[in-house]
């Protein structure tokens, strides 16, 4: 990289999650649903795109609006778009898919799709995939979509059940895929097949918890297929291998969880590394190396998610092994021990009581730490915090290299009185604080390590924000 890039990988206002990347012309094209921070409902925002040259990572441009919900004529109440995915088709053209919100088709699923010229955009509707035939087995959601040697396959489905489509939580098969025609790009030529089934159809599945949720994704890598889906544990990406586009596809593993889940012991939501809610994303090969996108929650919700993406490693056999969440993320090494950085690129927020699986409600999480911004949902200006760090809670980053840093400052605001702990590597440090207003807080650091593991901790009355983080 060319320069430094933490995560979130993109500017801390923006929310988009359900990251699709794709490399074009020489590009790296993330695609994703758009939210609107402080909203009480998911992806409210117009479809946007972010892209970066494949040589650097670091570089993200954004590229604007691509496709807003008044683009759609068939969109006459200018519903939300749930999370989309671009391919180039046979054609040359770009063709993004997408599921609008139920209210436009009197409650009904549907996938829809658009065209452009550019991966960028501007995009122009196309029409209309009609999926209706299978509805009661598949659910017309989160479509997926994947070309090669002529042929064009959408992947979709999702493990919740919609009575209004006449489908019942036994009937729900799982994920699908199905061909479409080439010449138009809609048209749907062959029955779907199941990709990985559901829990709610077969209970003694080999899946189990990690049976197929939503999300679907196709990836090729090595003449291999990656099945990548959001998995019934709700908090993590999973995926799976098959000889072909279609499958059958044989059970793999975990790739992220947005809580950890799976690592070092960590086994359920209450001792994740941070607050755990729904994800969804993919994978991309970037000059030999392979990289998973997925999001996180923010604002005590899942209606602000927020893109992060992390370097993972393939194995001689093609498995992945799952990969931990880190500040560092796309930057592939322990962050400089210089410099400012926003608190808010921690990967770990844990309450004195446990953590909790964020719903879409935020009842209940007054007591608990959690990202926030000052201000309104924009597209400028970024001031994403650390909010509410009050008694026995806890704040993570990774990794920092501290080999030469001399102090660890961190600028924070609120009224608190207590002790506030830094823990790095193997090391500790702690500071009585009494804070009214403003304040920085410094640590020395002695003899720091090349990949330090950073923790705050804080033991006292009343609370604070975290704002900066100033490395010297």
């Amino acid at each position: 990289m060319k320069k430094v890039v933490t995560n979130p990988y993109l500017p801390n206002f923006e929310y988009v999650p359900d990251g699709e990347p794709h490399v074009f012309n020489g590009r790296v094209y993330v695609y994703g649903s758009h939210d609107r921070f402080g909203s009480s409902g998911f992806c409210l925002n117009n479809y946007i795109t972010w892209s970066a040259p494949i040589d650097d990572l670091s570089d993200w441009r954004y590229e604007g609006v691509i496709w807003k919900k008044t683009d759609d004529p068939l969109n006459k109440m200018k519903t939300q778009f749930y999370a989309p995915d671009v391919c180039q088709g046979p054609d040359g053209r770009y063709y993004i898919y997408y599921s609008p919100a139920p209210g436009f088709t009197k409650g009904s699923w549907v996938i829809r799709c658009a065209v452009a010229d550019s991966p960028a955009g501007p995009f122009k509707f196309h029409g209309k995939v009609d999926l209706s035939k299978w509805q009661k087995s598949y659910a017309p959601f989160d479509p997926a979509v994947y070309v090669e040697d002529g042929h064009v396959y959408l992947y979709y489905g999702s493990a919740l059940f919609y009575p209004v489509l006449g489908l019942s939580a036994k009937k729900i098969l799982g994920g699908a895929v199905v061909e479409l025609d080439p010449k138009d790009m809609v048209t749907v030529i062959t029955e779907p097949i199941t990709t990985v089934p559901s829990i709610q159809c077969d209970t003694n599945n080999e899946y189990g918890i990690h049976a197929f949720f939503e999300a679907s994704s196709m990836r090729k890598f090595n003449g291999k297929y990656y099945f990548i889906y959001s998995s019934q544990a709700g908090h993590e990406l999973f995926y799976c291998i098959g000889d072909t586009p279609k499958g059958p596809f044989r059970k793999g593993g975990t790739l992220v969880s947005n809580g950890d889940i799976g690592l070092r012991g960590i086994e359920n939501s209450k001792d994740a590394c941070d607050f755990t809610g729904n994800t969804h994303g993919s994978m991309v090969e970037v000059n030999g190396h392979y990289y998973v996108f997925a999001h996180r929650q923010t604002n005590k919700c899942q209606f602000s998610r927020q893109g992060f993406a992390e370097e993972i490693f393939m194995e001689k056999d093609g498995s992945f092994k799952q990969v931990e969440r880190t500040s560092q993320g796309l930057y592939g090494k322990p962050l400089p021990g210089e410099g400012e950085y926003f608190a808010s690129i921690c990967c770990g927020l844990r309450a004195k009581d446990g953590n909790r699986f964020y719903g879409i409600f935020k009842g209940g999480h007054g007591k608990e730490p959690f990202l926030t911004q000052e201000g309104k949902d924009r597209e400028e200006n970024p001031n994403q915090y650390v909010k509410n760090f009050n008694d026995g809670c806890s704040i993570t980053y990774k990794y920092f290299d501290l080999k030469k840093t001399k102090s660890f400052g961190v600028k924070l605001d609120g009224k608190a009185q207590g002790k506030l702990i830094m823990k790095y590597g193997e090391k500790e440090a702690a500071q009585d604080i009494n804070v009214n207003g403003e304040a920085v807080i410094e640590f020395p650091i002695e003899k720091g390590g090349e990949k330090d593991q950073v923790t705050f901790v804080y033991e006292g009355k009343g609370a604070l924000n975290l704002r900066k983080l100033i490395l010297k």
